[in-house]
């Protein structure tokens, strides 16, 4: 039984009976039962031994009775009545930003709303400006949040479109008449966001591996089938289509599935000048009859495709037009990070703030994950809203870190947590704690998390202001973007990084797949400018932990190697590194 499922469960429970206006203490049990949960580090097949769930605190015989029937069935017919009793379409509403379960039920209440296309009629009308704690600023907002999920309805973060193709292959490379297969398109060039999942497979009977995808137990509907080709769809909206090739064909219609349209006239533009056509189907001869060359041996790889167009290879993540060819070119393509490479993370959150883990059940995951460091950055004091830590709380953290690495050295394990904070920027970039105080942590993260109307020069400055604080090592999320739910705030990205490089900071590539940031199109041009990088899960959750990968893929998107990435050092010299800002200063 998954973790997950029940912690997701009792949370998605909770926001249906706030939506319902049940009891607050009924809605609190069950936050307080996903909590615990997330923070019990026993196996979860104990769960629903006899008497096992009721010693963790917060959970009764009624919860208990819950999690038996999600392990038995996969299902939970309480939950199932929750979402059937609201009508269809409210809960989407809590998708837009600032939207939570009880302004939603205001707005349901008042004024009969129960979908997007209702809401934003409602805003047109000026009606949700008259409600009672609303007003015409976040009306406005609520008009902006509803334009943003529009642009970005037909698509899906990386890790569930990942998910499913992974799973997707899987089931093609246990297909007997399956040759060879590969994720393409923007999916295997490991792009933020994907609208559809591309597979491609060689075969000599395609009809039979068509018709085998074409009746994946999963599938919502059928979009299109013919004997090479199919395209279906998920509940979710999620698309994937497969087309399949003869084997001879595969590295060139590989190349073609994968690669941006810029880079692909890049390559048809070479094979031209080498007398021969690049098309999906293979090579055939140029159009413009000039004398060909072709291959000593058939391209069997896409590996050979490129060396007879005289370059090294291109990892599928760089093929976007951005340089690539001209480094293949001289064989300056570098080794791109490897996920395993990453030892740790440096900016996470425990329940000592708004995360759900506690300490030892932090350290107990990072054992089992085979990391050698994970560093504790909770939020500082005036991120009320999130348990942000006073003085006081941080520095009795402080002390409960270091009481954990003693007792990891008594068990002779190598492994440590580093101290830390995830400073706030407040107004005029000052930060959140004293200097004082930030001297003694081991890891600093300073990151903006409010004022996000004010303009692009003032968030500049701010964040310039920080990064010149001797004891801040790392700027966190700079551009504070969440995927699907808000844009960017307004900065000079390119001063920032100017900044960072001249004091030595680094920046954070916070790898939660709803931010990717900073974006993986200015790593390139912050490598060239000496930045070094910190791949950061911001993990709040056990689950979260998985961003390392999902990171590192947005990393070697970026051009970075190994040696691009301060949290694949050992211990001793990452330690070190976090120093030196400091003595310069």
């Amino acid at each position: 039984m998954d973790r997950d499922t029940v912690v997701e469960a009792f949370e998605e429970i909770a926001e249906l009976l706030a939506l319902l206006g049940e009891n607050p203490f009924k809605i609190r049990s069950y936050e307080n039962a996903a909590r615990a949960l997330n923070q019990w580090n026993g196996p979860m097949n104990e769960l629903v031994q006899p008497g096992r769930v009721n010693q963790i605190k917060g959970i009764g015989s009624a919860l208990k009775l819950k999690i038996k029937e999600l392990a038995d069935t996969g299902r939970l017919d309480y939950l199932e009545k929750l979402r059937d009793s609201l009508p269809e379409g409210l809960t989407t509403l809590l998708e837009l930003p600032g939207l939570g379960p009880k302004k939603v039920r205001k707005i349901h209440l008042e004024l009969g709303i129960c979908s997007l296309e209702e809401l934003e009629q409602a805003c047109k009308e000026d009606k949700i400006s008259q409600l009672a704690g609303f007003g015409k600023k976040f009306q406005d907002k609520l008009l902006d949040g509803i334009a943003f999920r529009r642009r970005h309805a037909s698509l899906h973060l990386m890790p569930e479109a990942l998910a499913l193709g992974q799973t997707l292959l899987k089931d093609l490379r246990d297909h007997p008449d399956v040759i060879r297969c590969s994720l393409a398109g923007d999916l295997r060039r490991g792009t933020e966001l994907i609208e559809t999942v591309e597979l491609l497979a060689s075969s000599k009977k395609p009809e039979s591996v068509i018709a085998a995808f074409a009746q994946n137990p999963h599938l919502e509907s059928v979009a299109a089938r013919t004997s090479s080709e199919a395209g279906i769809v998920f509940p979710g909206g999620i698309r994937a289509n497969l087309k399949t090739v003869p084997d001879t064909e595969y590295p060139f219609a590989l190349i073609h599935d994968t690669g941006n349209q810029e880079h692909l006239e890049e390559l048809r533009r070479r094979a031209e000048e080498r007398g021969l056509q690049l098309a999906r189907q293979g090579l055939t001869p140029s159009a413009t009859g000039s004398e060909a060359s072709p291959p000593s041996e058939p391209c069997r790889t896409e590996e050979a495709i490129y060396q007879w167009l005289e370059l090294s290879y291109v990892p599928p993540e760089l093929r976007e037009n951005r340089g690539e060819i001209a480094a293949a070119e001289q064989n300056e393509i570098p080794r791109l990070l490897q996920w395993t490479e990453l030892r740790g993370s440096l900016h996470n959150h425990s329940d000592w703030s708004d995360g759900e883990q506690s300490l030892r059940a932090i350290v107990d995951q990072c054992l089992k994950l085979g990391c050698d460091y994970w560093a504790i950055t909770d939020h500082s004091r005036s991120l009320i809203q999130a348990r942000g830590l006073s003085v006081e709380r941080l520095e009795r953290q402080i002390t409960a870190i270091d009481d954990m690495n003693d007792r990891l050295q008594d068990e002779n394990c190598d492994f440590r947590l580093l101290n830390g904070s995830e400073v706030d920027i407040n107004a005029g970039g000052k930060l959140d704690y004293e200097d004082d105080l930030l001297a003694k942590l081991e890891v600093v993260v300073a990151s903006l998390h409010r004022g996000f109307s004010q303009n692009q020069t003032q968030n500049t400055d701010r964040l310039i202001q920080a990064v010149n604080n001797p004891f801040v090592q790392i700027l966190g999320h700079m551009t504070g973007r969440m995927l699907f739910y808000r844009e960017p705030y307004p900065v000079d990205q390119e001063a920032v990084i100017k900044a960072c490089a001249q004091t030595g900071t680094w920046i954070e590539l916070n790898a939660s797949p709803s931010r990717f940031d900073l974006d993986w199109r200015l790593w390139r041009s912050a490598k060239e400018q000496g930045v070094r990088c910190v791949v950061n899960c911001d993990a709040h959750r056990e689950a979260h932990s998985a961003n390392l990968r999902f990171g590192a893929i947005v990393a070697r998107k970026g051009w970075l190697a190994k040696e691009d990435v301060m949290n694949t050092l050992p211990l001793n010299r990452l330690r070190t590194a976090l120093g030196l800002k400091r003595q310069r200063g």
